[in-house]
């Protein structure tokens, strides 16, 4: 469901679905099996 190495995520994992309507400057919240992790948008880019 992701490739961090090369900074790309799948649209259906937990993460993707967090970020689905944030914009730079937001922050997002995805329950993970060691608890919640929070995550800063930097950049938003669609190719």
């Amino acid at each position: 469901e992701a490739d961090i190495k090369l900074g790309r995520i799948s649209i259906g994992s937990p993460i993707a679905r967090a970020l689905i309507g944030k914009e730079a400057g937001d922050t997002a919240e995805v329950q993970a099996p060691g608890g919640i992790r929070r995550y800063e948008v930097i950049n938003v880019r669609y190719e």
